[in-house]
């Protein structure tokens, strides 16, 4: 992550420094590769390293931040509007040092995440961050407990191979997630949300709108107040249902913008009316797709492929935020070779959401309360995803580990638990004899 953030910064470095096209476009190659590198390695961070009981908060928190930093890029884009020289992008792109200096020092605080050094086999250096991020000492039994699991569930992943981005593609199990994942992230862009924070502005005066910017900055308001709930609702409600009320919230919001704008494009009730569901749409998505698309994908990968399965489903997110930005202006400008939808373009984006509801039921594993370890146990013994509810983790991966590779590649998860089980009471027994 510090490596990404000095990537990132010499793309503001050479954005700010720019006077011309071509070294600006430059700027921006660089800024962007180092955005989509932390975007993938922060959420796994952040999902690597905090107890079950509050993952799915602190993750979500990304998405809390992400709204945050739309606020401000709005106040500034406002305040620097009426600027004629220079200063009227260089403010705005130089802010972003402030963010990259934070970024670095509070990496270097920061320990590695125990699942990555255990992975690189340094058992000693897993306890100490782990203990540093738990707050309990080295020798706690609860903590030996998470490591000696973590560590197990480790050691049976490699025992069934390893995980190469042609293995996330030709195993099932991974597979399945990687397409959720990807789904997920995708659908998330295709519910319109950055419509609104990309064109807004251009979509309000279009609209009739008098001041856009002052439409802008309550948009943004709203965006991160309304990610608040959802911070806590994801660990209350769950995944799949947050997923699922946010889906159909949206889609009504949706639709009602786009029949509101459509049979009454002149009138100026009919503008704030457009205001108002907007905003309730955007409460919806900041307190339910906004962040827990985020939580979802951090947390469905195994630990030898979560990095590799992580940066593929951030890339569909960014390679969708793409393609929408691009269209969009063809979607609802006027003109020769446009489309002209106007608000129309919300009734695609309602359209999406209605699809979100189907892709939740169907594909959507709810692993609220459980490990990351258990994640893995969830997704080997539930082959549907609405059955995930009833699911009940009794799997211990430190029961696992006399199991060879060999055992572990030709036997279910739940073969080898009944195996270890078996074996556990059959020495129980002999103890018992003797």
């Amino acid at each position: 992550m510090i490596f990404n953030t000095g990537v990132f910064t010499l793309g503001v470095i050479l954005q700010t420094a720019a006077t011309a096209i071509p070294m600006f476009v430059a700027g921006r190659f660089f800024a962007g590769l180092g955005v989509g590198l932390l975007s993938a390695t922060i959420p796994l961070y952040q999902s690597e390293t905090t107890p079950k009981w509050i993952r799915g908060t602190i993750v979500g928190c990304y998405q809390w931040a992400i709204t945050m930093g739309l606020l401000l890029a709005a106040i500034v884009l406002n305040a620097t509007k009426n600027h004629n020289d220079t200063g009227s992008y260089r403010i705005p792109i130089a802010v972003q040092f402030a963010f990259s200096i934070i970024m670095v020092v509070g990496m270097i605080v920061l320990p590695e995440t125990p699942r990555y050094l255990l992975k690189k086999g340094d058992q000693e250096g897993a306890a100490r961050s782990l203990s540093r991020l738990r707050r309990l000492p080295v020798d706690h039994p609860d903590l030996v407990d998470e490591l000696a699991e973590i560590l197990a569930n480790h050691n049976y992943e490699l025992s069934i191979g390893r995980a190469s981005y042609l293995e996330l593609v030709r195993n099932p199990s991974i597979r399945k997630r990687l397409l959720t994942g990807a789904g997920l992230q995708a659908l998330q862009q295709l519910t319109g949300v950055n419509f609104i924070f990309y064109y807004g502005t251009s979509y309000f005066t279009n609209s009739g709108i008098s001041n856009p910017f002052v439409v802008t900055m309550i948009t943004s308001v709203v965006n991160v107040v309304g990610t608040v709930p959802g911070l806590f609702l994801v660990e209350k409600w769950g995944r799949r249902p947050l997923l699922m009320c946010g889906a159909i919230g949206m889609s009504v919001c949706q639709l009602i913008v786009a029949s509101v704008g459509t049979a009454l494009p002149d009138s100026s009730s009919a503008s704030k009316a457009l205001i108002a569901f907007v905003c309730f749409y955007i409460v919806f998505f900041a307190s339910t797709w906004g962040p827990c698309a985020w939580v979802v994908t951090g947390e469905i990968f195994p630990l030898k492929a979560r990095a590799k399965g992580l940066s593929i489903t951030t890339s569909s997110n960014w390679l969708l935020n793409w393609a929408i930005a691009y269209a969009t202006p063809y979607l609802v400008n006027d003109g020769p070779g446009n489309a002209n939808l106007g608000s129309k373009v919300f009734f695609i984006w309602g359209g999406f959401c209605c699809i979100c509801m189907v892709f939740v039921h169907f594909c959507i594993y709810e692993t609220k309360g459980l490990s990351l370890e258990q994640v893995d146990e969830l997704y080997a013994k539930v082959n549907k995803a609405w059955l995930s509810k009833e699911f009940v983790p009794t799997v211990h991966y430190t029961d696992l580990q006399t199991v060879g590779p060999e055992q572990a590649r030709k036997q279910s998860l739940a073969d080898l638990e009944n195996n270890a089980a078996q074996k556990a009471l059959s020495v129980h027994e002999h103890v018992g004899e003797k």
